[in-house]
C-alpha cells in the first residue's frame, strides 16, 4: 500500500470534504493505493498492516473506488456511506421510482421527489429515498430549473451506481 501522489489525489477527490474525512475527531484516517484501488483506513489500522507483504495483502479498509486504465477515478458503492454524510447537492426519489433506480435505470422526471435547489447539469449527485436512505449516486442530465420543464418519461439523472450492485457484482467488489 502506498499513498495517494498529488495527481490521484486531485483526480479521485471529494471536494473541499475530503478535510473531514481524513482529520476526524476521533482518530486520523488516510487513503492508500493498492493495484489500481484507494482504500480508506485508519492510521492505526494501517500502521498494523505494514507487517503484510503486498502479495499477500487483498484488502485494507473500506475501498472507496479505483483508477481505469485511462487514469479516470470511479466510486464504488463501498464509498456511499462516506460520501454521503457531505454530499453537496442530492436527489430524493419517490417510492415507485426505486427499485428501478436499484436495477440500474436511470432517474426519471416521474420518479423525482426532490432535487437539490441550483443543482447545475452534468453534476455528480447522491440519490436517496424519500426517507434520506442514500441509495446511490448519479449524474444529473439536466440543471434543477431545467427538471422542472421536462415530461415525465424524460431522465433527470443518469445511474452510475446503486446498492443493489452488492448483488449483482459481488464477485468484482473487491
Amino acid at each position: 500500500m502506498r499513498p495517494l501522489t498529488e495527481e490521484e489525489t486531485k483526480v479521485g477527490s471529494i471536494g473541499r470534504n475530503i478535510a473531514h474525512l481524513i482529520d476526524r475527531p476521533d482518530e486520523p484516517y488516510c487513503f492508500r493505493m493498492q493495484k489500481d484501488r484507494v482504500y480508506y483506513v485508519s492510521e492505526a489500522i494501517m500502521k498494523k498492516a505494514t507487517s503484510v507483504s503486498r502479495d499477500q495483502m487483498l484488502s485494507l479498509g473500506v475501498c472507496f473506488g479505483k483508477f481505469t486504465k485511462t487514469g479516470k477515478f470511479r466510486l464504488h458503492i463501498t464509498a456511499l456511506d462516506y460520501l454521503a454524510q457531505f454530499a453537496k447537492y442530492k436527489v430524493w426519489i419517490k417510492p415507485n421510482g426505486e427499485m428501478s433506480y436499484l436495477y440500474g435505470n436511470h432517474v426519471l422526471k416521474a420518479h423525482l421527489g426532490r432535487i437539490t435547489e441550483d443543482t447545475p447539469e452534468h453534476q455528480g449527485v447522491i440519490i436517496y429515498t424519500m426517507g434520506d436512505v442514500p441509495l446511490g449516486f448519479g449524474v444529473t442530465a439536466k440543471s434543477t430549473a431545467d427538471c422542472r420543464k421536462l415530461d415525465p418519461t424524460a431522465i433527470c439523472v443518469f445511474h452510475q451506481t446503486d446498492v443493489g450492485e452488492y448483488l449483482r457484482d459481488e464477485d468484482t467488489l473487491f
